[in-house]
């Protein structure tokens, strides 16, 4: 073989050992702890005695992998502002179905837990606080530690009243019921009663009002705001306002002036009570009417004229006429929508006597007004 021949023989098995070399597999990277990422969005709201906790469930591990392995969510309490581990849990939330969030790699799914509040806690402090952290356990049970802690104030709260009425009223919507709070401007704790109002079937729901103070056994609140020919729902509860801490006011003075911080805590909702807003009340009855002849020189006429009428749907007035001894009837064709009309279909000699009529946007018409009368020379 010729000496050409067997080097190039020996380059091609050099740079086919080279390329061997270049793909062989390195040393292997250590397996996944599968520890799930703790939450960092947990949020807790009160009301009455339960404590509703809602966070978004991880989907990755602490080495940014995708979570395969998920485990039950333990709910951790406690009476220490600062939680080192979870002790003994108040509950767990068993991990969700995957299907979701393991196609829909961006879903971001919330999952929830009610805390009720053991009657011990809430008879400890009516202004410490109680503490919340969740952990996510993998399907051996480890954990890479717990999420943001939350604090949930432990003042008492108060029932709502037994007696919460709702009645339809030319006025508006009278709400009353039965309680007196006895609180006071510079406790740590006060109490007050809220109002809410919805339209039936829908979930939006507006704050009627909020009654600070019971001065009698009977508390009352008017509602003005609602709409007519509509079907409301309404609710009241206690709020409890308990001072959580304080902090120096700013632009204050030497030495520095405390402002308190506050947080509210609802309690239970009264029943529903309905209400249809079917208005069948006509607008106030026009006052003032007076009836003045002027006929010299010019065609006879009498001007009929009133105090305006301030309901908020007036829609305008009717204006009757009768003479002595006859039936008052309507002369305008069409509502007059200011507090005058010139009536001149008059004839010489004889006495005319006007009343008026107030009429709404809905068609209830109010009675009749005093009368005024006037001679046509």
């Amino acid at each position: 073989m010729p000496p050409a021949r067997h080097l190039l023989i020996a380059l091609i098995c050099a740079f086919s050992a080279l390329l061997v070399g270049c793909a062989s597999v390195g040393a292997p990277l250590p397996p996944s702890l599968e520890l799930v990422k703790p939450p960092s969005d947990l949020h807790a709201v009160r009301k009455g005695d339960h404590v509703y906790l809602s966070w978004t469930i991880p989907t990755h591990t602490i080495d940014r992998q995708s979570v395969r392995h998920r485990g039950p969510t333990l709910i951790c309490r406690s009476l220490e502002v600062v939680m080192a581990e979870c002790g003994s849990p108040a509950g767990s939330v068993a991990p969700e179905p995957s299907t979701q969030w393991s196609t829909v790699p961006n879903a971001r799914e919330r999952a929830t837990f009610v805390d009720t509040l053991p009657a011990d806690l809430l008879q400890t402090a009516s202004t410490r606080s109680v503490s919340y952290a969740v952990e996510a356990l993998n399907t051996s049970s480890r954990a890479a530690g717990l999420s943001n802690a939350v604090q949930v104030p432990l003042a008492p709260t108060i029932p709502p009243p037994p007696d919460f009425k709702a009645q339809l009223t030319p006025n508006g919507v009278q709400l009353t019921w039965t309680g007196e709070l006895l609180s006071l401007p510079m406790s740590p704790v006060n109490y007050s009663y809220r109002v809410y109002r919805r339209l039936q079937g829908t979930g939006e729901h507006t704050v009627i009002g909020q009654v600070v103070r019971g001065i009698d056994a009977h508390p009352s609140l008017l509602d003005q705001t609602f709409a007519w020919e509509k079907h409301y729902e309404y609710w009241l509860n206690v709020v409890t306002d308990v001072q959580t801490g304080f902090h120096p006011c700013p632009s204050a003075g030497t030495p520095p002036i405390p402002c308190f911080d506050h947080a509210e805590i609802e309690g239970d909702d009264t029943p529903l009570v309905a209400v249809f807003t079917h208005d069948i009340y006509p607008p106030a009855v026009p006052t003032g009417v007076q009836a003045v002849f002027s006929g010299p020189g010019q065609q006879p006429f009498i001007d009929v004229i009133w105090a305006p009428d301030t309901d908020a749907d007036l829609a305008g007035y009717n204006i009757y006429r009768h003479e002595e001894g006859a039936t008052p009837v309507k002369v305008n064709a069409d509502l007059a929508k200011s507090p005058s009309y010139r009536d001149k279909d008059v004839v010489s000699g004889n006495k005319y006597f006007y009343s008026v009529s107030a009429v709404d946007l809905r068609g209830n018409e109010s009675v009749r007004s005093e009368e005024a009368s006037e001679q046509v020379p």
